[in-house]
């Protein structure tokens, strides 16, 4: 059984930061990509940041320059440090990874962590 574990999110005020960690743990032969996603209330659920397992990165346009995702391979850990924070980053934040486990490639999902961001 595979689990993502999220942590770090709460309340900060506008232009401040937060660390999202999130842990995969189970029966994990090998990870793909590694993101976070996040949904604020009445909106669709939308991609914020994915690594790769190489390294290479993809941010959506509203958060480049203020959030960095990171990764440990060896931990199998996905970090995304977030800047400058605005009250529209304001969601419930996934951690997302697709990975092998019991001889299939799948999506998994985390519980979500609150990010508001408001004075």
């Amino acid at each position: 059984q595979v689990q993502l574990a999220e942590s770090g999110g709460g309340l900060v005020q506008p232009g401040g930061s937060l660390r999202l960690s999130c842990a995969a743990s189970g029966s994990i032969f090998s990870i793909g990509t590694m993101g976070w996603y996040r949904q604020a209330p009445g909106k669709q659920r939308e991609l914020v940041a994915a690594i790769t397992s190489g390294g290479t990165t993809n941010y959506a346009g509203s958060v480049k320059g203020r959030f960095t995702i990171s990764r440990d391979n060896a931990k199998n850990t996905v970090n995304l440090q977030m800047n400058s924070l605005k009250p529209e980053d304001t969601a419930d934040y996934y951690c997302n990874a697709f990975l092998e486990t019991a001889g299939s490639w799948r999506n998994y999902w985390g519980q979500g962590t609150q990010v508001t961001v408001s004075s």
